[in-house]
């Protein structure tokens, strides 16, 4: 690894922190590569090669996720989605179901308890929306469909 490759992954993760540190917050890609010290559409690039997925992509599973504990503790689906910083409950809904497979009132309405039982750190890994898991699940209910 060169020099300026690091000096790129230690910007980007500079932005990754924002995203992670601030989701609930408005943000933008160009407020986001400003933290990276690059523009927009470099930062962009750039992000989705260095962690798979787009800024935007990135900071909507963040907000998920926090959501996700958030519904879990018996929030309301509308309060959950204002919470993380979405400001549309049907985008958050369609978002929400895309990345985990149900919409937030099915999943608020499950049962939680063993995740209750995990240790934080493992909640964290098990529960973390993944669209490869989404996407797994809705080919699985295509072909049992057919």
């Amino acid at each position: 690894m060169t020099p300026e490759d690091i000096a790129r992954l230690t910007a980007l993760r500079k932005a990754r922190d924002l995203i992670d540190r601030e989701y609930a917050k408005p943000l933008d890609v160009p407020t986001m590569a400003s933290h990276a010290f690059m523009s927009p559409a470099h930062f962009s690039r750039q992000f989705r090669a260095a962690y798979g997925e787009t800024p935007y992509n990135y900071l909507m599973t963040r907000r998920i996720e926090r959501a996700m504990a958030l519904l879990r503790g018996g929030m309301s689906v509308t309060d959950a989605c204002m919470e993380v910083g979405c400001t549309s409950l049907g985008s958050f809904s369609s978002r929400f179901t895309e990345l985990v497979g149900v919409p937030p009132s099915t999943y608020r309405a499950r049962e939680h308890r063993a995740v209750a039982a995990m240790p934080a750190c493992v909640a964290k890994i098990r529960t973390r929306p993944s669209r490869n898991e989404a996407n797994k699940r809705r080919e699985a209910l295509a072909v049992a469909a057919d």
